[in-house]
């Protein structure tokens, strides 16, 4: 069996998105033949030959796989692009479903009160930029967002700043005029700046000391500050809440570094 990284890799996702061990190699290994039979696909996949007609079978029935029925029995993988769509189909739907369930579950803890004041810790870059997409989505009055990293200047960011309505203040500050200028044409209705935070810049810094990936403040109260491992690049961020909660106030006075005196969140 080849052994190369990109058909392990391949594999692996598959089985992420649901198919199982036997299902996904034989998927992989229909995906480098024009057509195959199942001894041939066994010889390539090393699955047994009896359970090659299993996971064809299952594969069939997720509109992967096609059979010819001649003796013997051919399969052929569906174009790339045809099974990739049905993929990511029923993924979403698996997720639309998990959505519909957890909405619809008992609650066991009865909380009368939300705490005035909290913070919490999250990770990951998906998780931090679905975040801060809601907190842009969730502004009434006002976003400052001091970007310390150039590569979170994503196709998602932009998406959600370019949705802010137009009564809400949208300020945006950057480490360089360069990436200023890319926000600046990326998200026209923004009011950019270069930020006065020199720390955001790295300079004397240590080489595996994290690095400040971005702050947002949303109407004065809310507050998410995330860095970047330099190792491997992930992203973890805290999230804070409350107007007079001392994260808050503190980044709220450091943001204030390099803003428009009558943007000053002081």
């Amino acid at each position: 069996m080849d052994k190369s990284k990109n058909v392990e890799e391949a594999i692996e996702i598959l089985k992420q998105l649901g198919l199982k061990e036997y299902e996904a190699r034989c998927f992989v290994g229909l995906a480098r033949l024009n057509t195959g039979t199942a001894k041939k696909l066994s010889e390539i996949t090393e699955v047994p030959r009896t359970r090659v007609y299993d996971a064809i079978r299952v594969l069939e029935a997720q509109g992967l796989v096609e059979i010819q029925h001649s003796s013997p029995q051919q399969f052929r993988a569906v174009p790339l692009e045809e099974a990739t769509e049905t993929l990511r189909d029923q993924y979403e739907e698996r997720v639309g479903r998990l959505q519909s369930a957890l909405a619809t579950v008992d609650t066991v803890d009865d909380v009368e009160e939300s705490p005035v004041q909290e913070i919490w810790a999250m990770a990951g870059r998906d998780a931090i930029e679905n975040r801060t997409d809601q907190l842009i989505a969730a502004a009434d009055e006002e976003i400052v967002l001091v970007i310390g990293d150039g590569s979170l200047l994503t196709d998602d960011l932009v998406e959600a700043l370019n949705g802010v309505e137009g009564n809400i203040d949208l300020v945006v500050g950057t480490l360089s005029e360069s990436l200023r200028e890319e926000f600046q044409t990326a998200v026209p209705g923004a009011e950019t700046f270069v930020s006065g935070l020199e720390w955001l810049h790295g300079h004397d810094m240590i080489e595996d000391e994290a690095a400040i990936g971005r702050l947002l403040l949303i109407d004065r109260s809310t507050i998410l500050v995330s860095s970047i491992i330099p190792d491997n690049k992930e992203e973890q961020a805290i999230f804070g809440e409350g107007f007079g909660n001392g994260l808050v106030v503190i980044a709220r006075r450091l943001m204030a570094q390099g803003l428009i005196p009558d943007r000053d969140p002081r």
